[in-house]
């Protein structure tokens, strides 16, 4: 019976070293105290402080039971984006536009004196000459076989001479119809280049093939350019464009082609646009188990640049959801806080869950309960009154 104290204070400094008992770990000294309490802050009635606290009551909102959300970047439509280059080689007289600026459908972007442009005209001349010449030979020729179709039917020439009349028509008329399309072929390469049918001292003039901005020019005033393959300008029409995401394999169900969804982009945060899915790639990144998602978004006023980020997000089904202004919540390394009011001067703590922010506000997936008193001003006061109390 002597014992017993002896072994009840062995076993007791055995179990405050962290040791084993029976095989198992001892419990902390924090686990045996209960798990720590909500960190609340208490100001006392009357405190200016409280004048810069304000508090609202908590609402549900309707929110996406099943939501989308993909990162994407704002890219111009390709087929809206024309690389021009230059239809003759010459050098460039004047360039009429700069970087940036807008431009309409038709209107002179540079010109361009060049050899082939007198060519061009010289080669109209030749063909309408030749035209003229054609048809007067077959003119000749056909009077030629009547007279000699007359003679005939009079027994005054042989048949052969009518023969070789014949044959003198039925070329001359061949010729006709080959400088007929000698000269539409040079008068197609006149308005190709946008030139009059006379005159050799004319410049060639490039124009807008529709309305748009210059996003790119590769040439200068002066500048000799014999290489008609290679783009001098860059037209492109941002009336509409393109947001291109990555969306998750798991995801790839809830998108259609044809439907709307929404587009933030981080330029302006607190909007939200309107797209629609224009098209949807046809495999799998096998490395990041990604597929393509191109959606169409109207841009009336230029304000969504190439290359901007942003994001979309496809809604499913909507339930009621506690939301928290922006401003109301502390965001931490890993966690969410934010400061309930439990009765007047009485402030708790509380970690929350988060959804994608929206309209200025966060839905609280859990943490939070629709009714509850939330501060919405203040909440920094607040997480300084904690000074160095648990919870941050």
């Amino acid at each position: 019976m002597n014992r017993s104290p002896r072994l009840i204070s062995v076993l007791a400094a055995l179990l405050a070293a962290g040791s084993t008992v029976f095989g198992q770990p001892a419990p902390a000294a924090s686990e045996l105290a209960g798990p720590p309490s909500t960190p609340v802050v208490t100001i006392p009635q009357g405190s200016p402080k409280l004048t810069e606290i304000q508090v609202d009551v908590v609402k549900a909102e309707e929110v996406s039971r099943d939501e989308l959300v993909a990162p994407g970047k704002v890219e111009a439509i390709p087929t809206r984006v024309s690389r021009i280059a230059l239809p003759v080689t010459g050098r460039i007289a004047s360039l009429l536009v700069t970087l940036g600026d807008e431009v309409q459908a038709n209107q002179p972007l540079l010109t361009i004196v060049s050899p082939d442009a007198q060519n061009a005209v010289s080669m109209f001349l030749q063909a309408e000459a030749s035209l003229a010449q054609s048809r007067s030979a077959m003119v000749k020729a056909k009077s030629d076989f009547d007279r000699a179709s007359d003679l005939f039917a009079h027994k005054a020439v042989a048949e052969k001479e009518v023969i070789n009349a014949r044959s003198s028509h039925e070329q001359a008329t061949a010729q006709v119809k080959s400088s007929k399309a000698s000269l539409e072929l040079a008068q197609g390469r006149l308005e190709f280049l946008g030139l009059k049918a006379h005159g050799f001292d004319q410049t060639v003039v490039v124009r807008a093939p529709y309305a748009g901005k210059v996003s790119d020019i590769n040439v200068a005033k002066g500048d000799f350019r014999s290489d008609t393959g290679a783009p001098v300008l860059t037209v492109a029409d941002l009336s509409h464009v393109w947001i291109t995401c990555m969306v998750p394999e798991v995801s790839f169900r809830h998108i259609m082609g044809g439907e709307s969804l929404e587009v933030t982009l981080n330029s302006y945060p607190d909007e939200v646009f309107k797209g629609t899915v224009a098209r949807i790639g046809d495999k799998v990144d096998p490395q990041t188990r990604t597929i393509s998602v191109i959606a169409e978004l109207e841009n009336p006023h230029g304000r969504f640049r190439p290359e901007m980020f942003g994001r979309i997000h496809l809604a499913q089904g909507v339930r009621p959801v506690p939301v928290a202004p922006v401003g109301a919540v502390i965001q931490g390394i890993g966690r969410d806080d934010v400061f309930v009011e439990k009765s007047p001067g009485v402030f708790e703590m509380r970690r929350v869950t988060l959804g994608p922010s929206g309209h200025g506000r966060y839905p609280v997936t859990s943490g939070l309960v629709a009714g509850e008193r939330l501060v919405i001003g203040g909440t920094m006061l607040l997480k300084g009154e904690m000074g160095g109390r648990p919870g941050r």
